[in-house]
């Protein structure tokens, strides 16, 4: 996690809740009625067929398609070509003059998340959980899908050397908390090191004592302990369950551990390890930590320094998920260099740019592009960056990243080549309904912009009447006598009062 992230902002000239309510105009988004009750929107079962026709396709795995089709049939992709013919029932986007990608994957992401990404109050916080307090109404979502973003790692922040659990999500903009998740993708848990877990950048408020660790060693020394435990942990109900299989009777089974529990499953290859990193000495102390302990590290996040050691990084097998071009902004980023996607590229390294940011990710088309002038990757290298590399890191790339026949139909339309700064997304996708309509928000705008007028002069109105009716009782209530002489006092020849 970077710098704090805002709350509100206009976006082309409307604020935040505005948009929010445009959304009620699109497929897919939600329909806000007078009693406030929300519904998806989202197009009946019967019309999920639909196609997109006369479109530059990017399939990222199979070369580029001029005039090409795709084929949606129930989310999925059926049929990727030329010259298609849409069914009798499907719903016909005409992309021409347009360009069609996969969804835009943002491996670290911290939108849709109600409060505060961190539970700092302890070094190890592996025990919370990212999924409970999912926002499905946070209006980042909305707008990420207005930059091509059709899924998201929403990971935990980085005040702990071991973090909470982190989830990744579809960006299904109008659906409940329950439906956001990415069915099928193996959770996660984040790791910190550095400047932020050691709490380099700042002191604890008053009255709380700083907390352990506030050092690098003492970082290390935290996640070692814990996987200490952890191991110990597991022994035990390895043990357990041995004898249980055995048909031993009455066995105590041990006491359940929320916070090493995620450990084990981490031990055991259930869960992915995402480390937030920048220097290449702590990079290199985490991969010999999860050596020692029988873990990988599956992304190490920002990794600014990892161009230093990109073979070692791509041995470990670990991928690398970092910024574009973002530097200095703290001592440990003084390091960082433009070139570093591509190099870690060109060393081996499954590497993806994220945003940490929920206004970068609605962009990453063009950060992505920034490694074509810095380290020379061609288009579809520079393509992967935002789309098939992060679903591999997520393990999720049998089914989204590229455009290819049965994978889910997540994509994102362009009215330009995607790499250029020029492109704006026209429509966006997921499981093949439309979640983001770029000519239905702009319609739209004008009866928003009616409906918050008419909703402020509201409010100025109620405010005016109770103002009124505060005076009207005011001017009811009973006058004290202001007639009334006081009470005269005689005072006696010794000056006293009688």
């Amino acid at each position: 996690m970077k710098r704090g992230m805002y709350k509100c902002r206009l976006v082309n000239g409307l604020p935040v809740f505005a948009l929010i309510v445009v959304a009620a105009w699109l497929g897919g988004s939600p329909e806000i009625g007078a009693s406030g009750a929300r519904s998806s929107g989202v197009e009946p079962k019967d019309a999920q067929v639909t196609l997109i026709k006369n479109a530059t396709i990017l399939t990222i795995t199979n070369g580029t398609i001029e005039h090409g089709s795709i084929l949606i049939r129930d989310g999925k992709i059926a049929e990727v070509g030329t010259n298609l013919k849409a069914p009798a029932n499907a719903k016909v986007i005409d992309a021409s003059g347009q360009w069609v990608m996969p969804g835009i994957i943002d491996c670290h992401s911290h939108i849709a998340i109600d409060g505060d990404v961190n539970e700092g109050s302890v070094a190890v916080s592996s025990m919370v959980n990212i999924k409970d307090v999912l926002n499905p109404e946070d209006p980042s979502v909305y707008l990420d899908l207005a930059g091509g973003v059709t899924a998201a790692n929403i990971l935990h922040g980085s005040a702990n050397p071991i973090g909470g659990q982190t989830v990744v999500i579809k960006l299904r903009w109008g659906k409940p908390a329950s439906e956001l998740p990415f069915e099928g993708a193996l959770p996660g848990i984040k790791f910190a090191l550095g400047e932020n877990p050691t709490h380099a950048n700042f002191d604890a408020p008053p009255g709380i004592p700083p907390r352990y660790p506030a050092t690098r060693m003492g970082v290390e020394d935290v996640i070692r302990q814990a996987f200490t435990g952890a191991q110990e942990y597991k022994k035990k109900w390895d043990q357990y369950n041995l004898k249980r299989a055995a048909g031993e009777k009455n066995l105590i089974p041990p006491k359940r551990d929320e916070k090493l529990e995620p450990l084990v499953e981490v031990m055991e290859g259930k869960r992915y390890v995402h480390a937030h990193s920048y220097r290449a000495d702590e990079i290199l102390m985490l991969i010999r930590v999860g050596n020692e302990f029988g873990f990988k590290v599956r992304t190490f996040q920002h990794v600014l320094e990892g161009y230093k050691i990109a073979d070692e990084i791509a041995a470990s097998g670990a991928g690398g998920s970092t910024f574009s071009d973002w530097w200095a902004y703290k001592v440990e980023a003084y390091d960082a260099i433009p070139y570093n996607a591509a190099m870690m590229t060109q060393h081996g390294v499954i590497v993806s740019v994220n945003s940490d940011d929920a206004e970068e990710a609605r962009h990453l088309n063009q950060e992505a592009a920034k490694s074509i002038k810095f380290g020379g990757l061609n288009e579809t290298e520079a393509l992967k960056l935002v789309t098939l590399n992060p679903a591999i890191q997520l393990g999720i790339d049998n089914r989204v990243g590229s455009i290819e026949t049965g994978k889910d139909a997540d994509l994102a339309i362009y009215n330009a080549d995607p790499l250029s700064v020029y492109a704006v997304v026209q429509k966006t996708l997921i499981d093949g309904q439309v979640y983001f309509d770029r000519e239905k928000d702009i319609s739209a705008r004008a009866a928003i912009e009616k409906e918050r007028k008419d909703l402020l002069d509201k409010e100025k109105k109620a405010e005016e009447d109770a103002k009124n009716e505060a005076k009207r009782e005011e001017d009811k209530a009973p006058k004290p006598d202001t007639d009334t002489k006081p009470p005269q006092v005689e005072i006696g020849a010794t000056g006293d009062a009688q």
